[in-house]
């Protein structure tokens, strides 16, 4: 029997409140034929309980679980190795929420060593492979991160932070107001991932460009909050996870659809907006829509028309991410060598223990 082609995926935080619908969601995707969740002994679920219960789905991937101790004194190289070796794609929902009393500093210098630990395993084990970035704020983390596969003399288009989640929002707020299909609707929200660096391009959709400004400003700053509104109506004791999910897995798909594709596949069907380095503005990340290919990103679309309101804001998202991208490269530096690390260096062999935080 001919073997079916898929890509193997990796979750890290499987096991966690994002981790574990995502890894539902891509056990489901027909690209994957190999699906590994990797996560700590001190996480609420074993990541073992996950696999077991995710491989009980009528789904052909393969299923592994791979779990880390924090508290031994044992190298993780070897767990990382496993896990990550001939994986496509890697997506990271881990790290801690922002808290009540949190500010982005606090929130930046925690979930910048968790990130830096996995980003540092997928230079080292799985170079070639798309990295996809769900830990906030995500507006400072991937340019850091950037700079780690900068140090490997790695290809930072690898890198990528899920902000699709605010197009997802977007597309829903728009079917909730007017009671069109979701079908015809596909807002491109570029930009960042936080607050007001989110621009959701209405006029560029062909159902909401028809409505007022009016209503389309309070649809532009319901997007901006709606991660507010999700921790509110959780009562504080959650945030958007199911959503989430969902958004990262929608990334995924158009992402996969590139890797196992060709030029016969349809540009819509690997095409999604994610934030990246990028010359599509003067700042070098943002995100728009991007379409990948079989060696990952394959074009970076530019933003291209823009209503007079959505030109105001441009200039507001840009000054905001501007500052936020410079935190993330000030705050990554001063943890890396001066030098480029080749591959296969004994530098590179050179781990901390990850956090207790994936």
């Amino acid at each position: 029997m001919a073997m079916i082609r898929g890509c193997k995926v990796c979750i890290c935080g499987g096991a966690g409140g994002i981790g574990q619908p995502l890894a539902l969601l891509m056990a489901m995707d027909s690209n994957v034929s190999e699906l590994a969740l990797l996560d700590l002994t001190v996480a609420a679920v074993p990541a073992e309980g996950v696999a077991a219960d995710v491989s009980h789905l009528e789904s052909s991937a393969k299923i592994t679980s791979f779990v880390m101790d924090p508290t031994s004194d044992d190298k993780p190289k070897d767990i990382l190795g496993a896990c990550f070796q001939n994986c496509d794609l890697v997506l990271i929902p881990a790290g801690v929420p922002r808290k009540p009393g949190m500010n982005r500093a606090d929130l930046l210098n925690i979930n910048l060593n968790v990130a830096k630990d996995l980003v540092e395993a997928c230079a080292r084990f799985c170079p070639n492979a798309m990295v996809a970035l769900i830990v906030n704020p995500v507006n400072s983390i991937v340019p850091a991160m950037c700079e780690v596969y900068k140090r490997h003399g790695l290809d930072t288009s690898k890198i990528l932070g899920v902000t699709s989640l605010d197009g997802v929002r977007a597309n829903r707020f728009i079917h909730d107001f007017t009671g069109l299909p979701l079908s015809e609707i596909d807002v491109p929200v570029v930009g960042g991932h936080a607050g007001a660096t989110i621009l959701p391009l209405f006029s560029q959709d062909q159902v909401a460009s028809t409505l007022p400004l009016e209503t389309l400003s309070e649809l532009d700053k319901r997007v901006q909050d709606a991660g507010t509104e999700v921790v509110k109506a959780k009562g504080g004791r959650g945030s958007a996870t199911l959503s989430m999910a969902f958004a990262a897995a929608k990334l995924s798909k158009a992402i996969l659809n590139g890797l196992l594709g060709d030029e016969s596949t349809p540009v819509e069907r690997r095409t999604a907006c994610t934030y990246l380095a990028s010359t599509v503005t003067d700042l070098p990340f943002f995100a728009s829509k991007v379409t990948f290919g079989q060696l990952g990103v394959q074009t970076i679309h530019p933003l291209g028309q823009l209503s007079a309101y959505e030109q105001q804001r441009l200039l507001e998202a840009k000054k905001l991410l501007a500052g936020e991208i410079q935190d993330g490269i000030n705050a990554i530096l001063p943890l890396l060598p001066s030098a480029t690390l080749p591959i296969g260096s004994k530098s590179s062999d050179r781990y901390e223990q990850p956090s207790a935080r994936l």
